[in-house]
């Protein structure tokens, strides 16, 4: 998830804003909503590969 918020954070180190993007947004959304509803899938696979999480697309 870490990467995930990195990539959407609207600050850059040096303090300037960046502008939000909106289909980043819904990108990242939707990723939420799909780990949250295969939850007990994702759960079965982190078994036997701990830490596993299905890979974030933000490019389209």
């Amino acid at each position: 998830m870490y990467i995930a918020y990195s990539a959407l954070r609207t600050q850059q180190k040096n303090g300037k804003a960046l502008p939000i993007n909106k289909e980043l947004t819904e990108r990242y959304e939707a990723y939420q909503a799909t780990c949250q509803k295969y939850q007990a899938e994702i759960a079965a696979i982190q078994k036997y590969m701990p830490g596993w999480m299905p890979p974030l697309k933000l490019k389209a």
